[in-house]
C-alpha cells in the first residue's frame, strides 16, 4: 500500500525528550516553584457510606496561616465527564472512604495539613454496599437516591432510576435462542477482580491562578488539557477563551490523568481567596484512594460451540465496579460491551453491561480503556471451551478468528484496513513462544512449566468529533516547529510526531523542534492523549500540516524559480526542479519570505495547519446495541509462560509475548518499549494489584508498602513482535499501539496457571494465597 522506501519512517530513531530526561532538565507540574503560591489541602471522610451530620471547622480557623475553608455547603452543583452525580466536595452524605469532606487553604502545605486534621466531622452510618453484585440486588441500600435527576453530559448513558446501575449498555446481534440450540458444548463461569490502581509514578496535582482581569490559569498533570477547558466552561459558566490550561510532560497517567478532579477543587480555592495561585498536590495515600482508581468487575459468560470449535454464542453479563461515582466508569462499561467478544467471530450474541455503583473509591479510565477486563473474561472462557472440546488452545482461537467481512458485536462491517489481521498475530506468536513445545511441561525438580495464550482486540472509544490539530512554524535556519496538544506522558508521542513530519518533508530529524508543553492558548485543539488515538488522530493533522507547508513552500519557490509550483519537489531543506534537482532554492530562504537581489520581497512567513477529525461514527441504539463506536480495531495475540511450584503455589513468570497488528511501525524501538510497558503493568495487575477492603468499606492497603506491585527482579523475558496490515487512512498506515501491551495479559496469565495447577482459576490478582485456596477447596469438592 506504502512504498517502503521510506528514510524515516520504520527507523530506529532517538527520542526527541531523551537529552532532558536524562539529565534531570525535565520539568513537571510540581517541580515549578512560584513564590508566594499557596497550599490546599483535603480532609476526607473516614467512613464509606455515612450521612454527614455536622462539620466544625472552628479549630482549624485557629492554625496560624489559615486563609479559607470550604465545605460541600459552598458548592451547589455536581461534575462529572459523561453524568453529572460528583459533588466536588460531599453533600451530606458520603459515598467513599477517602471522599474529600472539607479543603483547607493556607500559606504553607504544612499549616494546611494541621488545620485539616482539626476539622471535626459527625457521621451518621450507612449500610455498605462492598461489591457490584451486591450493590444490583433487589433490596440493595441506595448509594444515589435522586439518580434521576442527574444531568447526561453525553448521549448514551442510561441510568436507572432508583437502583445502583449509572450506565447500561445492550448488545443483542443474531438469535441468541436458536444459536443454542445449535451449540453441540457449552460452557459458563464468573470471573472477578477488585478495584486497584493506576500507581504511576508523578502524583496528580494541580495550580490555579484568577487573574484580575477573571483569566483562570490552570497548571496541571493532565491528559487532558482541552478537556478542562471544556468542564471549567460548562460546570463553572466561564468564558472559555479566559481558560488557559498548561500542561508540561507529565510522569505516567496509564489514564488516571484523563478525568478532572483537583482543578476543580484548585479553582474554587483560588476563587476563595480572591484568585491567588493555589497548588493542590496529592500524597501517595491521596492519591490512591481519594483520587479516581483503575474499575473492578463481577462477569458471567456463557459460550456455545459445534463439535469442530466453531463459535455459535455467546451471553455475557459484565458488573463493572465504578465505585461512589460514574466517571468515566460509565464509558469503560459500554467499551466492555462493544467489544465483548474478543477478535472472534460470534453471529450470536447478548451482552448486558452495567456500570454500578459501590462504597469503593470511584473509578476512572485505566490503560485499555474496559479491555483488559472484557479480556480476561473471555480468554479464560475460551480456555475452558477448548478443555471441553479437548481442542488445542491456540487453533480454537485461530478457528474462530475475526477477519474481513465478519462483523463486531455492535454490528460494524470490518475489512483489510480496520480489522487487522488476528490469524497471523497468533500464528507469529506461535512460533515465537514455540508453542509445539507443549502447553504443560513438568520438570525434573517437581515444578510446572505452562503457558497460556490471549487474542485481543480493540477500539478507541472516542467520542464521534474527536479531533486533533497541528501548527507549524519555520525558524530562519529553515527548521520546523511543531505545536500540538498531544501530552506527552512518557509513551514517545512527540517523537512519533515528528517522524511523521520528517518523513513527509523529507527533513532529517534534527530540524524538527516539538513543543513538549502544551498551552491551550497558543496549542490547537486536540480531544485528549488517550485510547490509543493520539498517533491516528495528531498523526494525520501532521501529515496534513505538512501538506499545507509543501503547498505554500512550492508556490513562493515558482516565484523564485519561474516555474509552475508543479515542477517542484520538497526534500533535504531545498525546494527545486523535479526533473532537474540541482536548480532549486533553500527552505530558508522562501519560509520567512522570498528576498529577491534588488531587495523586493514576495511571500511571507510560512505557517502550516492541519486538522483531522474521527468520521462515520455513531450512536448505539440502546436497545441492540447497532452502531459504529470506534474508527478501527487493532489486533493481536499475547502469551505468558511460568514456572509453577505446587508444593507451596507459588510461580514465577519466565516469559511474556505480545505480537500485534500495527499497520505501520513508524519507531521500532519505541514500539518494543511500549509492548514491554504494557506487558508489565498487565502482569503487576493480574498478579498482584489490588485494593483490599474491610466490611466497612475502609480501604486497607492505601501505602505502596501495603499496595504490592511487581518488583523489577521478578520482570520476565519480554518477547515482541509485530504484523504490519496497513490501516487505509492511518499516517502511513499506522494504528494506535499505546495501550495494547497491557490488554491480554491477564487472559494469558490466568490461562497459564489454571493449566498448571488444573484448577479454574477466575479471580484476580493471582497470589499464591489465592492459589492454594482454589486448589485445596476443589481437591475437598474431589473427595465429597
Amino acid at each position: 500500500m506504502y512504498k517502503e522506501n521510506f528514510s524515516v519512517i520504520g527507523k530506529d530513531v532517538q527520542r526527541v525528550d531523551v537529552a532532558d530526561k536524562a539529565f534531570g532538565r525535565v520539568k513537571y507540574t510540581n517541580d515549578i516553584s512560584i513564590p508566594g503560591v499557596l497550599h490546599a489541602k483535603l480532609h476526607t471522610s473516614s467512613h464509606a457510606h455515612a450521612m454527614i451530620t455536622s462539620i466544625d471547622t472552628s479549630k482549624a480557623w485557629e492554625v496560624i496561616g489559615v486563609h479559607a475553608i470550604l465545605t460541600g455547603n459552598d458548592i451547589s452543583f455536581l461534575v462529572g465527564p459523561l453524568l453529572a452525580d460528583r459533588p466536588i466536595l460531599a453533600v451530606n452524605k458520603v459515598r467513599y472512604y477517602g471522599e474529600p469532606v472539607a479543603m483547607v487553604v493556607a500559606d504553607t502545605e504544612h499549616h494546611a495539613k494541621q488545620a485539616i486534621n482539626l476539622i471535626q466531622v459527625e457521621y451518621e452510618p450507612l449500610p455498605v454496599i462492598n461489591s457490584p453484585g451486591q450493590a444490583v440486588k433487589h433490596d440493595a441500600p441506595l448509594i444515589h437516591e435522586n439518580l434521576g435527576d442527574y444531568q447526561v453530559q453525553v448521549e448514551g448513558v442510561h441510568a436507572i432510576p432508583n437502583t445502583n446501575i449509572a450506565n447500561r449498555t445492550k448488545i443483542r446481534k443474531g438469535n441468541i435462542a436458536t444459536a443454542w440450540e445449535k451449540s453441540d458444548v457449552t460452557i459458563e463461569t464468573d470471573l472477578s477482580f477488585s478495584p486497584a490502581d493506576h500507581a504511576a509514578l508523578e502524583t496528580r496535582v494541580a495550580r490555579v491562578e484568577i487573574l484580575p482581569d477573571e483569566r483562570v490559569m490552570i497548571y496541571s498533570a493532565t491528559q487532558g488539557p482541552f478537556y478542562i477547558k471544556k468542564l471549567f466552561s460548562q460546570f463553572f459558566n466561564l468564558d472559555a477563551g479566559k481558560i488557559s490550561v498548561h500542561t508540561p510532560m507529565v510522569g505516567g497517567a496509564f489514564g488516571g490523568k484523563g478525568t478532572v478532579q483537583l482543578e476543580f477543587l484548585a479553582y474554587l480555592a483560588s476563587r476563595a481567596v480572591g484568585g491567588k495561585m493555589v497548588k493542590i498536590e496529592n500524597s501517595r495515600e491521596e492519591d490512591l484512594i481519594t483520587s479516581p482508581v483503575h474499575i473492578g468487575l463481577e462477569a458471567r459468560v456463557r459460550l456455545g460451540a459445534s463439535s469442530d470449535g466453531k463459535l455459535q454464542a455467546a451471553e455475557y453479563e459484565f458488573l463493572f465496579d465504578s465505585g461512589a461515582y460514574s466517571d468515566m466508569g460509565a464509558g469503560m462499561s459500554k467499551a466492555g460491551a462493544v467489544d465483548c467478544t474478543g477478535p472472534y467471530r460470534i453471529d450470536n450474541v447478548t451482552c448486558d453491561s452495567h456500570c454500578v455503583y459501590t462504597n469503593h473509591p470511584y473509578a476512572t479510565s485505566f490503560r485499555g480503556f474496559g479491555h483488559n477486563e472484557l479480556t480476561f473474561v473471555m480468554e479464560r472462557a475460551m480456555d475452558l471451551l477448548a478443555e471441553k472440546l479437548k481442542m488445542d488452545p491456540l487453533e480454537l482461537r485461530l478457528t474462530n478468528a475475526i477477519k474481513p467481512g465478519d462483523t463486531t458485536p455492535t454490528q460494524t462491517h470490518l475489512n483489510a484496513s480496520n480489522i487487522g489481521d488476528t490469524a497471523a498475530c497468533l500464528r507469529k506468536l506461535k512460533k515465537l513462544i514455540n508453542w509445539n513445545e507443549g502447553q504443560k511441561i513438568e520438570t525434573a525438580d517437581g515444578k510446572i512449566r505452562t503457558k497460556g495464550i490471549s487474542s485481543f482486540w480493540k477500539t478507541s472509544s472516542t467520542p464521534p468529533n474527536a479531533t486533533a490539530g497541528v501548527i507549524l512554524t519555520f525558524n530562519r535556519d529553515g527548521s520546523v516547529n511543531l505545536n500540538c496538544a498531544a501530552v506527552e506522558v512518557g509513551q514517545g508521542t512527540k517523537t512519533v510526531l515528528a517522524q511523521l513530519l520528517a518523513e513527509k518533508l523529507k527533513m532529517d530529524m534534527k530540524n524538527i523542534h516539538v513543543t513538549m508543553e502544551v498551552n491551550t492558548q497558543y496549542d490547537p485543539h486536540q480531544w485528549k492523549t488517550v485510547a490509543s488515538s493520539t498517533t491516528y488522530l495528531a498523526g494525520r493533522a501532521v501529515i496534513a500540516a505538512g501538506e499545507d507547508v509543501k503547498k505554500q513552500l512550492k508556490n513562493i519557490g515558482s516565484v523564485a524559480l519561474k516555474c509552475a509550483p508543479s515542477d517542484l519537489d520538497v526534500a533535504n531543506g531545498q525546494i527545486f526542479l523535479k526533473d532537474s534537482p540541482e536548480y532549486g532554492i533553500k527552505i530558508k530562504d522562501v519560509a520567512i519570505s522570498y528576498k529577491y537581489p534588488n531587495g523586493n520581497s514576495v511571500g511571507g512567513l510560512i505557517i502550516g495547519e492541519g486538522s483531522h477529525v474521527v468520521r462515520h461514527l455513531t450512536p448505539l441504539d440502546p436497545e441492540t446495541g447497532f452502531g459504529k463506536p470506534g474508527p478501527q480495531w487493532t489486533v493481536g495475540a499475547q502469551a505468558v509462560e511460568i514456572e509453577y511450584d505446587p508444593t507451596n503455589f507459588t510461580y514465577k513468570i519466565l516469559k511474556a509475548a505480545t505480537v500485534l497488528d500495527a499497520g505501520k511501525v513508524i519507531n521500532p524501538n519505541a514500539a518494543i518499549g511500549q509492548m514491554r510497558g504494557g506487558m508489565y503493568l498487565g502482569l503487576s495487575w493480574a498478579s498482584r494489584e489490588s485494593f483490599t477492603f474491610d466490611d466497612a468499606g475502609r480501604v486497607l492497603n492505601p501505602k505502596l508498602r501495603s499496595y504490592d506491585t511487581l518488583r523489577f527482579r521478578e520482570a520476565p523475558e519480554y518477547l515482541v513482535d509485530f504484523v504490519e496490515t496497513p490501516l487505509v487512512d492511518g499516517p502511513y498506515g499506522a494504528r494506535g499501539i499505546g495501550e495494547y501491551g497491557v490488554i491480554g495479559m491477564a487472559g494469558a496469565l490466568v490461562n497459564s496457571l489454571s493449566a498448571a495447577c488444573h484448577t479454574n482459576l477466575n479471580q484476580l490478582p493471582l497470589t499464591p494465597e489465592l492459589i492454594w485456596k482454589k486448589v485445596n477447596k476443589e481437591s475437598s469438592n474431589d473427595r465429597i
